[in-house]
């Protein structure tokens, strides 16, 4: 053992102060990444649990997928940096990786990009779901309903413990999420739902879901499928994230895959969570012009005001969010392609960020624009509404959700979520006859 070796700490103590009590815990460390302490038996040496609300201290499970660095803004999938896989790879390479654990070569993902192709339809008895949706039902609602659904017409793909239907049912919800998605957009505007064509990549696919109708022939845009194709690979995964851990935890009870995603749907659902870049549009049309920057500004610094700068700082990045720098790339060409010239919310955005970038209260906070800054500025102007800003990020993160699950369910340490808590209640009381109580 070389002297680095041995200085490697192996295990941690704790010792209850004024008792006899104390836990030896085992220190464990990944590929990359700080020692964990294993507290398995913390309780059972010392006699108590750990307290950590929001589970932000806490490793709730042993994982090859993702891996983030937030302090030195690093994202990696299975090993490769982000801003690789976005420049050079595709979304369904990506998904491969994500689900495999290494890109495929040609005859592998030959085989995996047909699998997918070959799933995109949905059984025409789904079709009925979107009648029993108001006309201005939100698009997440849509989606958990027809995904919760999908195992009660997919039947042969939902046994957990057999291998072969695990990954048909990953091919299902890969392939059959992008049609949900468009045609619960289209449902709400109105329009004939297009079915997916097998001639399309899998981004190009989605766009002329979303866009085409069928008294015209439709246009394809290389800058836009490739932009598209970007942005899923951007939020194909994000490691242990509230929406993975809700796949996760819906998983460990034995659930069905289509559940389990639903799930995952719902969790992202949340505006603290999906609906980020949707917040970013919000704030900027409310600011309205440049100059109303500066007095923006001195809100978000009161305390008393609640005013929130949207689209900067990340509860895991402390630095530059990787993705963020790709998606600022992409948008620019997009609003290039469109000829955008003279985007407001985009220069708007670009002030924004000068100024909060050589603010020393934001920077002294580390608050540096994330991914959802720039994503909301590109989905507008390609033509995506507000409401389906969300459910794109689902159909992007379906991707990395299964791939969670697949390994969840593999995993031979799995077992059934339990959280435990920190009582605060009333303590042991006796029940009292209504007529005797004060």
């Amino acid at each position: 053992m070389s002297s680095t070796e041995a200085a490697v700490p192996r295990h941690a103590t704790i010792t209850i102060e004024g008792t006899n009590k104390s836990a030896t815990l085992p220190l464990l460390s990944g590929t990359l990444g700080p020692q964990v302490a294993d507290i398995r038996k913390l309780q059972a040496q010392a006699g108590i649990f750990t307290f950590d609300p929001g589970y932000g201290e806490t490793a709730s499970c042993e994982s090859k997928i993702t891996y983030i660095d937030g302090d030195e803004g690093v994202l990696l999938y299975r090993g490769y940096p982000i801003d690789q896989l976005a420049e050079k790879s595709t979304f369904l390479e990506v998904a491969y990786l994500l689900m495999y654990g290494d890109l495929p070569n040609n005859a592998e993902f030959e085989t995996f990009n047909r699998g997918i192709t070959m799933h995109t339809m949905l059984h025409e008895q789904i079709r009925r779901f979107w009648e029993g949706f108001r006309r201005d039902a939100h698009p997440m609602a849509v989606l958990c309903g027809v995904v919760g659904a999908m195992s009660a017409f997919y039947p042969d793909s939902i046994k957990i413990n057999d291998a072969h239907e695990r990954e048909v049912s990953a091919f299902r919800l890969i392939a059959k999420l992008p049609t949900i998605t468009a045609w619960a957009y289209k449902y709400s505007i109105g329009q004939p739902f297009m079915y997916p064509r097998n001639d399309l990549s899998y981004a190009e696919n989605f766009l002329y879901m979303m866009n085409s109708v069928p008294a015209e022939p439709y246009r394809k845009n290389p800058i836009l499928e490739r932009a598209m194709d970007r942005i899923l690979i951007l939020h194909a995964d994000h490691e242990q994230n509230a929406s993975t851990s809700t796949v996760r935890l819906a998983g460990s009870t034995g659930a069905n895959p289509f559940a389990c995603i639903a799930a995952g749907i719902a969790a992202l659902w949340g505006p603290a969570h999906g609906g980020a870049n949707e917040a970013v549009l919000k704030m900027l049309g409310e600011i309205g012009d440049k100059k109303n920057i500066p007095a923006f500004i001195s809100e978000v610094k009161d305390k008393n005001s609640h005013t929130k700068l949207m689209g900067f700082g990340h509860r895991v990045y402390k630095n530059f969010d990787p993705r963020a720098k790709i998606m600022q790339q992409t948008c620019y060409e997009v609003l290039d392609e469109l000829g955008i010239k003279n985007e407001p919310l985009l220069d708007l955005a670009m002030e924004l960020e000068k100024i909060a970038l050589d603010d020393e209260y934001f920077v002294s906070r580390k608050l540096y624009p994330n991914v959802d800054f720039y994503s909301g500025i590109i989905l507008k102007a390609m033509g995506f509404p507000t409401t389906m800003f969300t459910p794109l990020f689902a159909l992007a993160r379906t991707t990395g959700w299964i791939s969670q699950w697949m390994e969840m369910i593999e995993d031979p340490q799995q077992r059934i979520g339990r959280p435990r808590q920190l009582y605060t209640g009333a303590p042991k009381r006796d029940y009292v006859a209504i007529g005797g109580r004060e």
